[in-house]
């Protein structure tokens, strides 16, 4: 579509630098597109391999849990969990990835197995306390993980409507409206020679 201007040599010589301009940016931001592609596929098989690791082991701890809520009460298993003393503590701050900002977490205070009885306790409390104890962490990576690729997913869908943008709508305005105005003084060149050849036969006649 053409642009709505003036078909003047200065029009035509800012429309030719704004052409410029817009070439290079459609190539940076192609660019840009191309790196934050790789960034998420890259981050997206580590997503997969992570998350299968986390639901294989949270199975594992349902599998425990079923066999100790068939060997101790409701009560007992609640004044369990009560009985920690100590409380999971994490630390958010920021990394770049491309001048993208991403969360990440970090453990501050990692609570210690739960308190209980030995004796009174099925063993498999102690599979279930460690599986829960080392799970943390990779639940922890997995919820980084997971928040990074959503931003990263929402900059390349804005960088892919701005690479559209400038492909398939201003780079071919500019082109068009550049012919345009050319075709305009290159008709308006020929319109005043004619004119001026016109006016030399009429003085040279007299």
């Amino acid at each position: 579509m053409r642009l709505s201007v003036n078909a003047t040599r200065m029009e035509l010589l800012r429309l030719r630098k704004r052409l410029l301009l817009a070439r290079r940016g459609h190539k940076l931001l192609r660019d840009k597109q191309e790196e934050l592609m790789r960034r998420f596929l890259e981050i997206v098989g580590k997503l997969k391999a992570l998350r299968k690791e986390v639901e294989e082991n949270l199975i594992s701890a349902f599998k425990l849990s079923a066999y100790i809520s068939m060997s101790l009460p409701g009560y007992k298993i609640k004044n369990i969990g009560l009985s920690q003393p100590q409380r999971l503590t994490i630390k958010k701050t920021q990394v770049r990835i491309m001048n993208i900002t991403t969360p990440k977490f970090e453990i501050e205070t990692m609570p210690e197995p739960f308190t209980y009885s030995l004796i009174e306790t099925p063993f498999e409390m102690d599979a279930f306390a460690e599986t829960i104890k080392n799970m943390i962490p990779r639940i922890i990576e997995l919820a980084q993980i997971e928040s990074a690729i959503v931003i990263l997913a929402e900059e390349l869908e804005k960088t892919r409507r701005r690479v559209n943008a400038l492909e398939y709508i201003l780079i071919p305005s500019l082109m068009e409206t550049i012919k345009y105005i050319t075709m305009k003084l290159a008709e308006l060149e020929r319109s005043n020679l004619v004119r001026l050849m016109r006016v030399k036969e009429l003085v040279e006649a007299r």
